[in-house]
């Protein structure tokens, strides 16, 4: 640490109140990896436009994450950001997969006992890729949480 302790904690604190903030608008926006298998174009488009809403605040929230991380440890920041980079991919992944269902919903029609291999495969793509989302999103909230506990905590009282 280069830098002088009072303008760590400083800075911290700063990072930590807009982290704060963008945690709570994080909270509002309650979105759910859950597929419910609506076979409706309206539907999925709707379901893009809260993800793109929802993983662009994610993305926000996370880069502040890195930047508070930053300021106390670079090593650890830098294994974060990859991690928030991967969030960005799982997210453009999981968009391209809900495009496919909307521009063709019947996909999602528990009805249809025909469905082509295609449609099942795309139905299965679209739950795993909205598990792998949240597993991770889960796994970077608890690495943070660590180093918070580990790092941060002391320098933010």
């Amino acid at each position: 640490m280069s830098e002088n302790p009072e303008d760590i904690k400083k800075s911290a604190k700063t990072h930590s109140e807009k982290l704060a903030k963008l945690g709570m608008e994080l909270g509002e926006i309650q979105f759910s990896y859950r597929v419910d298998e609506k076979p409706t174009k309206e539907y999925w488009q709707k379901r893009i436009e809260d993800f793109k809403k929802y993983s662009g605040k994610g993305l926000e929230y996370y880069n502040q994450v890195y930047t508070l991380m930053n300021i106390v440890n670079k090593e650890e920041a830098q294994m974060f950001l990859l991690r928030t980079s991967k969030f960005r991919q799982l997210g453009l992944k999981l968009i391209e997969i809900m495009e496919k269902i909307m521009e063709n919903p019947s996909i999602m029609d528990k009805k249809d006992r025909q469905q082509s291999q295609w449609s099942k495969e795309i139905k299965n793509e679209v739950t795993e890729c909205g598990n792998k989302c949240l597993r991770h999103e889960m796994d970077m909230n608890t690495s943070f949480r660590e180093f918070y506990e580990k790092h941060l905590k002391k320098v933010l009282e």
